[in-house]
């Protein structure tokens, strides 16, 4: 009977400081609850929502980065203008060789700018990136609640955005200088959004170079390598049929020269839209390919840091 009696008390005062434990566990784990799961509902809430908006939120990030340096924007707004008035005063005689096929050197070089600008502005976006690795704001975007391809893409979205303005100033300065556009306003429409395909493809693939090589110097190579040769070997600032027969098969397999053409067909007063359909579309799955890729490699990335 002194057993059963003695039991329970030394039970009983055995568990009092377990129960105090538990007590203690207890609200801190009350304590802590809500945080726990409001820090879980904003996890979830980041990967839940809607990829374009993380996209547009990061976009506008790297657009108030920008809009901190008007060197920068003068010199991406002044830079095309020079382009169109100096080739065009260069070769504007050009139209007089049999087969040149258009009368007005400045109606032809209007979209060759266009596209130009949008291939030359945009092979830089791996340079951001490897900016923010360096000084480690990247590894800070890992642990927001945000959708990994948002970070990688808004380079590319900006990109894309830089290009539409840029092409719509270069086409307004052609117009004011004395070019005809045929297409009217759905060519011109075509035009700019083939040059801001254009502007994704080659972010895009910057991106990927960038997030693989780890070195400017290795993205500074590859676009002075790049760069010319795909200008010029397409229909920028020379009609296709004056070019040697080796240059126009590697021009038909240049997506910037799918752009170019696509562009000055939609262009035209009797636009083949067939064509440009086939070489926009073609435009569009390449650059949806390489961004694929680019949010791979960024995902690779991520696994080794």
């Amino acid at each position: 009977m002194s057993q059963l009696t003695t039991r329970p008390q030394e039970n009983a005062a055995g568990a009092g400081p377990n129960a105090a434990r538990t007590r203690s566990a207890a609200a801190v784990s009350r304590r802590r609850g809500p945080a726990s799961r409001s820090q879980r509902s904003a996890r979830e809430g980041g990967k839940g929502g809607s990829i374009a908006a993380h996209t547009t939120w990061m976009t506008g990030r790297q657009l108030k980065a920008i809009a901190r340096q008007p060197a920068y924007v003068v010199i991406m707004l002044i830079q095309p203008v020079i382009w169109l008035f100096l080739f065009g005063s260069l070769f504007h005689r050009v139209v007089e060789l049999p087969g040149f096929g258009s009368p007005s050197y400045l109606d032809y070089l209007v979209p060759g700018v266009v596209v130009m600008s949008a291939l030359s502005a945009s092979m830089w976006s791996g340079m951001t990136v490897l900016e923010e690795i360096d000084r480690g704001i990247m590894d800070r975007f890992l642990v927001l609640p945000l959708h990994r391809s948002a970070i990688i893409n808004a380079s590319a979205a900006l990109q894309a955005l830089i290009t539409a303005v840029q092409s719509i100033i270069i086409v307004l300065l052609g117009w004011a200088a004395g070019a005809h556009y045929a297409g009217g306003v759905g060519g011109l429409a075509v035009l700019i959004a083939v040059s801001v395909l254009v502007a994704i493809l080659f972010s895009a693939f910057s991106n990927t170079v960038g997030m693989l090589a780890r070195q400017r110097e290795t993205i500074i190579g590859i676009n002075s390598f790049l760069l010319l040769p795909l200008t010029f070997l397409s229909t920028a600032f020379m009609a296709k049929a004056l070019m040697p027969h080796w240059m126009q098969i590697v021009a038909s397999c240049n997506p910037v020269n799918w752009a170019l053409e696509a562009g000055r067909s939609a262009m035209t007063a009797n636009p083949d839209w067939a064509r440009v359909a086939v070489q926009g579309g073609g435009l569009a799955l390449l650059a949806i390919a390489v961004t694929a890729l680019s949010v791979l490699t960024f995902r690779a990335y991520q696994k080794s840091v």
